[in-house]
């Protein structure tokens, strides 16, 4: 559970923010739906290598 302090004379919307700011940076969102559907972890694995292989093509070649 996220808590968010609202400081003396901090608007509200400054506080909503924050408080929208710190949920993503938790990653609560991915991680629900990551928990969502089991995948197996070979599958994972060959997730991330290939989105290496794609960032290094996209981003290495010149």
């Amino acid at each position: 559970m996220l808590i968010i302090d609202v400081k003396d004379g901090e608007s509200i919307d400054k506080a909503l923010k924050r408080y929208k700011r710190k949920h993503q940076r938790v990653g609560i969102n991915k991680q629900l739906r990551s928990r969502k559907h089991f995948t197996k972890p070979s599958v994972l694995r060959r997730n991330e290598i290939l989105k290496a292989k794609y960032i290094q093509n996209k981003y290495g070649t010149d």
